[in-house]
């Protein structure tokens, strides 16, 4: 049979199988990409007590970075220089280490304490407690910044134990509510408003600088309580310097009673002064604190300036999360201070110090045959001079105009 009329089969098509569609990188995803460069860089893997993994599966990683990133609105880039900024913080100053310190008593003892409550359902809130009328000195207590910073990142760290991070199973839900978080009281009672003091404003510059890099989104609430209503206004000139999600954190409250009504789910729990029926809050959880002469001879070491510590460019976002963390002053324009001579001029005009010896030898009598009484009446005519060398009229400097503020807490006599 002839097969030269017969047509050739025409080959068959092969499908090609279609490449699965892979799902969009999210942000979470590129922030546990770069976890392992940020953490080489910062030289240090602890955060809150957890230890950081780049395995994708850590949920107490993933809740962590979640964190970071929401406090920066999302942004990556952000949240990255954020988290690197916090963990060099951690590198430096071991907070973990400081909730093991001894802090003097005398400048801290009844100032800070961590309680825990349940609600009906089993659900543990934690309370970070400040309550600044125990305040007995505010040079003493906010005097040096470091020690200050140091027994307040201790009692940060003990209200982070209470959340128990490293039990976390699984992240937080996308744009849903993050439960691994606490609430803050400050107690103003017996404080007064109407007064500046150096000290204070400091030590509450240098606390929220810090804490809002090295402690995002652990705030649920903050809850100003005994605040005198006079004091409305502060609060009221905040809504012109804050974002509206800050704002809903804030709660200012006149009477320390009214806390219960706030936090129904759980004010059976709270202490009587704060309107429920449990426990003085001075039976919670506190920093080891002891005596002043035993503080003296604990040899603490030697910390680097808390001024020294690198913190990322703000973004809008870490803003917010700074009014959350600790409460500041609101500076009001005020009409600029004048324009003080530059540096150079002053030192014309201040008189060279004189060393002792030369003043010795001037004081001498220029001729043998002067009285003793002589001689003492023209070394009563020189200028004195204080230890320094500087002549002793020069101490007195002006001082500085102060800008109108809000007032600051300050211990009422």
């Amino acid at each position: 049979m002839s097969t030269e009329n017969v047509p050739a089969a025409a080959p068959e098509k092969v499908e090609q199988a279609e490449a699965p569609v892979s799902a969009p990188e999210t942000p979470l995803a590129k922030f546990t990409a770069r976890l392992a460069d940020i953490i080489k860089e910062s030289a240090h893997s602890e955060m809150w007590g957890v230890e950081l993994s780049t395995d994708a599966s850590h949920a107490p990683t993933q809740v962590i970075l979640q964190k970071f990133l929401r406090a920066n609105n999302g942004d990556l880039a952000g949240a990255e220089k954020q988290l690197a900024a916090a963990l060099a913080w951690r590198e430096k100053w071991q907070p973990t280490k400081l909730v093991s310190e001894a802090f003097n008593k005398d400048k801290f003892g009844g100032l800070g304490f961590v309680t825990n409550h349940k609600d009906e359902a089993g659900n543990n809130t934690v309370i970070t407690w400040n309550i600044y009328g125990s305040v007995k000195d505010n040079k003493a207590t906010f005097g040096d910044v470091t020690e200050f910073i140091k027994w307040r990142a201790a009692l940060m760290e003990l209200g982070v134990q209470q959340l128990h991070l490293n039990d976390i199973t699984e992240p937080l839900p996308e744009d849903g509510t993050d439960k691994h978080q606490m609430l803050q009281v400050h107690d103003y009672r017996s404080v007064s408003f109407f007064r500046m003091d150096p000290a204070v404003k400091a030590a509450s510059k240098e606390t929220i600088s810090v804490f809002s890099t090295a402690y995002p989104e652990l705030l649920a609430h903050k809850y100003f309580v005994n605040v005198p209503a006079i004091m409305g206004w502060m609060f009221g000139a905040m809504k012109l310097f804050l974002a509206p999600a800050t704002l809903k954190k804030f709660h200012p409250m006149t009477s320390g009673t009214t806390l219960s009504t706030e936090l129904k789910s759980i004010a059976p729990s709270l202490p009587q002064e704060y309107g429920g029926s449990g426990s003085p809050v001075q039976e919670g959880l506190t920093v080891t604190l002891v005596d002043s002469t035993e503080a003296a001879k604990v040899e603490a070491p030697v910390e680097p300036k808390s001024e020294a510590v690198a913190a990322p460019v703000e973004t809008p976002a870490q803003a917010n999360e700074t009014a959350v963390t600790e409460p500041q002053t609101v500076d009001l324009p005020v009409r600029p201070k004048e324009e003080e001579a530059p540096v150079e001029a002053k030192k014309e005009e201040a008189p060279a110090p004189v060393e002792p010896e030369t003043k010795a030898e001037e004081a001498k009598a220029p001729a043998e045959e002067d009285t003793k009484q002589e001689t003492e009446e023209k070394k009563t005519e020189e200028i004195p001079v204080a230890a320094d060398g500087a002549p002793k009229e020069a101490e007195a400097a002006p001082k500085e105009t102060e800008t109108t503020e809000t007032a600051q807490p300050e211990k009422s006599a």
